[in-house]
């Protein structure tokens, strides 16, 4: 169809709202834990939704798989972290390092090889990333994970939460989701090596081509 609205396609508007969400919660986290965590939920569990509604409405596009990488993004929450737990501040500034650098630099890579044709490496070919590619389950659990992760350490600044079993119950959150974080900070790192593997080929190729046309 022409003249389509790409910014206006139900997905990206959703996406729009959780940053909204997510700007509201960045504001309070400091001074209004019930506020931002409301609206930090809420933004959370649109990201299930406008994936749902590309699909439902025919309308993936890229500007809305880039938008959906941008608000997926904790690191608002982690600087927020940065202040509560002083501390720990060199790995949390690790942390969003992390998961700039190696989501950056995939997202790139991934752009570069739709215009080339060269040999890459396919992470999905192993079958512990094969399971985490296709599987939603696991995928969801190893985002959901994560961010509980951050989430349980956020909330354990204001309160111990509910008593489960003589245990806090924010505190069970966080220690159950500790291995998940960690396995989910591999897994990026993982997508940092092959994202610059990938790139160096694709650089290889290009020099050669280069050569190719000096002679």
């Amino acid at each position: 169809m022409t003249g389509e609205n790409i910014f206006l396609f139900v997905p990206n508007i959703i996406g729009y709202g959780r940053i909204i969400l997510a700007l509201i919660a960045f504001y309070f986290m400091p001074t209004n834990y019930i506020i931002a965590s409301t609206c930090y939920i809420i933004s959370a569990l649109l990201d299930a939704i406008d994936g749902h509604a590309a699909r439902y409405f025919n309308q993936g596009t890229k500007f809305g798989a880039m938008l959906d990488q941008l608000t997926d993004r904790t690191m608002g929450l982690v600087a927020v972290l940065c202040q509560f737990y002083p501390k720990y501040t060199f790995w949390f500034i690790l942390s969003m390092c992390i998961d700039i650098a190696c989501h950056w630099i995939y997202l790139h890579t991934t752009v570069l090889q739709g215009k080339s044709s060269h040999k890459f490496i396919d992470m999905s070919e192993n079958p512990i990333m094969s399971v985490y590619y296709t599987n939603r389950t696991v995928l969801f659990t190893m985002c959901a994970g994560n961010e509980a992760f951050f989430a349980a350490l956020y909330l354990l600044h204001f309160s111990e939460g509910p008593i489960v079993l003589g245990l806090s119950l924010f505190r069970i959150v966080l220690y159950l989701s500790a291995p998940i974080m960690l396995v989910k900070t591999g897994i990026s790192l993982l997508h940092l090596v092959v994202a610059s593997k990938n790139l160096a080929i694709i650089d290889m190729g290009e020099r050669k081509n280069a050569m190719k046309k000096s002679y």
